[in-house]
């Protein structure tokens, strides 16, 4: 993998944020201060699961699983930000307040949007041969940042966090023009100062680049993974395959074309399959692997035609009502139950 914001290879890998050590989760309530109304809450959920990337010869697939760690909990799904160029958000993505019961941000919505325009493109001598700065994904990396920086200006409790985990992390897959495919990560920390008593300013920092396509020199053209939480990750879906698990070895097994696929994956030679045996591969060991309540998508970025849906997401369930107690405690009346374990970080 590959660190700075140049399409180089042998690049520096960069340092990950440290965070503060704490438990987070899916549905998370933090208290804030509010010159409208004191004790006002925001809750984010997270898009939770793992993002399987294969670059093959005239695409670049994406699956994604989600892990339901919680009720709430968001598929990841790869979204469309321009034809050859998709971003998938893990972490916070749905933000809410229950005490207006209105959404305050929906960031997968709202990535093909969010675009910073004061980055600075360095000078060029001569036409343009690849190993640019990539200005292109830190427009997006810096766009994403400034949304969540306006939303965690709202947050004025004390917001822990588990050791190496960030609040959001964006992987970025595309096709660049005179480059090729690339996959990056993008890891967004977050940090709190302590004010006065219990109030906390809070920010997003600016976020780490990993480059984990093209690989480096000499390393192997296979599968990229990600998983989100990173605290008791899943097995990457490689390795299942390089330990001979059952579930994949049955999919193995089951057609000479399916064979042909795990063989050029485990020899590192992805960049000779084509999408179609591919796909049908991720899509049969994704099934395979994730658990029975669990949804999944499949998208692909081909070379000719961009992006397309495989398995589009699933429709979502219906939006979260407050419970019997928040609704009595804002004199309103009841409209459904919030999870009795749904757990909060509210400091009083």
């Amino acid at each position: 993998m590959k660190g700075l914001l140049h399409r180089v290879p042998f690049a520096a890998i960069l340092a990950a944020a440290v965070l503060p050590a704490v438990w987070i989760s899916a549905y998370r309530t933090v208290a804030q201060e509010s010159s409208a109304k004191a004790g006002q809450e925001l809750v984010a959920n997270l898009a939770a699961g793992r993002v399987v990337i294969a670059v093959v010869k005239d695409a670049i697939l994406i699956g994604t699983v989600e892990n339901p760690i919680e009720a709430e909990t968001r598929t990841p799904a790869p979204v469309e930000i321009e034809t050859s160029r998709v971003g998938i958000i893990l972490g916070a993505i749905d933000w809410f307040s229950p005490s207006s019961q209105q959404q305050i941000a929906r960031l997968d919505k709202e990535l093909p949007h969010l675009k910073a325009y004061q980055v600075a493109v360095t000078p060029h001598l001569g036409p343009s041969q690849g190993g640019e700065e990539a200005s292109d994904i830190e427009t997006v990396g810096l766009g994403l940042q400034q949304r969540l920086n306006e939303i965690a200006k709202g947050l004025h409790g004390k917001v822990d966090l588990p050791e190496n985990e960030p609040l959001a992390e964006l992987i970025v897959a595309d096709y660049v023009p005179n480059y090729g495919p690339e996959v990056w990560q993008l890891t967004y920390a977050m940090k709190q100062s302590q004010q006065k008593g219990d109030y906390w300013d809070t920010r997003v920092l600016k976020p780490t680049y990993l480059q984990f396509w093209p690989p480096e020199k000499g390393q192997p053209k296979t599968l990229v993974e990600f998983s989100y939480p990173p605290e008791n990750a899943p097995t990457p879906l490689l390795e299942m395959l390089r330990k001979k698990d059952p579930r994949i070895e049955r999919i193995r097994d089951s057609d000479p074309q399916m064979a042909l696929v795990a063989d050029e994956l485990l020899k590192g030679e992805s960049n000779k399959l084509y999408a179609a045996d591919t796909t049908q591969f991720l899509r049969a060991s994704l099934a395979a692997i994730a658990d029975p309540k669990s949804r999944q998508t499949v998208a692909a970025i081909g070379v000719e035609k961009g992006f397309s849906w495989v398995l589009p997401p699933p429709a979502e369930a219906a939006p979260r009502r407050l419970s019997p107690e928040e609704a009595a405690q804002q004199g309103q009346q009841p409209q459904g139950e919030r999870p009795v374990d749904a757990p909060s970080l509210l400091k009083h």
